[in-house]
């Protein structure tokens, strides 16, 4: 699988397996539902800060987000 297909992949599951829409996501991050749906679809690369909030709302380590780890969980804090 192509990375930026991995990225799309993850962060639609993430979405529906919280059952959520994509509007519900994109108010999250503070953008509209149809730049939000254009990362969902690979079609424009998300900005690292979004992908950052991501994280934070899922509780999945950034890494996991972006295809590098197979591990959701974010690393815990000191």
């Amino acid at each position: 699988m192509q990375p930026i297909e991995e990225f799309t992949s993850r962060i639609k599951s993430l979405r529906e397996d919280n059952d959520l829409r994509q509007k519900q996501v994109a108010q999250v991050l503070e953008i509209t539902q149809q730049q939000y749906s254009l990362y969902e679809k690979g079609y424009r690369l998300m900005p690292v800060d979004l992908i950052k909030k991501l994280a934070k709302y899922y509780n999945v380590d950034m890494n996991y987000i972006v295809g590098i780890s197979t591990i959701k969980n974010p690393y815990p804090k000191k």
